[in-house]
């Protein structure tokens, strides 16, 4: 299965316009639940900019500064990594560059694994669900208005059907919602010609 999840403003952005995300730091308990999720994957798809982001849970000792700090760093290590960038040579860590068109390393990623895999970064969602590729879509909702930024999700050319599978709320702030993209013969709404 292909996920794509991401910490979101209530109206919609990953980033604010000044390309900040500070105000989706987790609670303690949603930092645990987001560690149990990333240890069920199989790999990662990233852009260029999520995988500098993450890049010091890999290679900074001071994330590794708690005990969950530690159990994260271990899981996002060990977690294979395909990163898409038009201007990075070489990744550090457990990553390589992506090599072969969206489609055909996200094949590679599904094929490669018995688990799901997840793509990050609204850049690489966009293709990926503009090419029909993505099973679910994950949110972590925060209670903020950023008025701009880089948006969650972007314009598509045809209606994406989703349906509901799950939310939950974090320390009374963040709610998550879990959606399955619905497929034609599974969507109640789309009816054969």
């Amino acid at each position: 299965m292909l996920i794509y999840s991401m910490s979101v403003t209530l109206d919609g952005y990953v980033t604010d316009r000044a390309g900040s995300f500070g105000w989706s730091a987790p609670s303690e308990e949603q930092f645990r639940f987001s560690l149990a999720q990333i240890g069920e994957l199989g790999a990662y798809l990233c852009g260029r900019r999520l995988y500098e982001t993450m890049l010091p849970w890999e290679t900074d000792p001071l994330m590794r500064r708690t005990a969950l700090g530690d159990a994260f760093a271990d899981v996002w290590a060990a977690l294979p990594k395909v990163v898409f960038s038009r201007t990075l040579d070489r990744v550090e860590g457990n990553a390589r560059l992506a090599t072969r068109p969206v489609p055909a390393e996200v094949a590679a990623a599904v094929a490669g694994t018995d688990r799901d895999v997840s793509v990050g970064g609204a850049d690489l969602a966009a293709q990926v669900i503009a090419l029909g590729l993505l099973d679910e879509v994950r949110a972590f909702r925060n209670p903020l208005v950023a008025g701009g930024g880089t948006p969650f999700l972007r314009p598509v050319e045809e209606p994406v059907p989703l349906e509901l599978v799950d939310t939950r709320t974090f320390a009374g702030r963040v709610v998550y919602e879990r959606y399955r993209v619905l497929r034609p013969a599974q969507d109640p709404a789309v009816r054969p010609a």
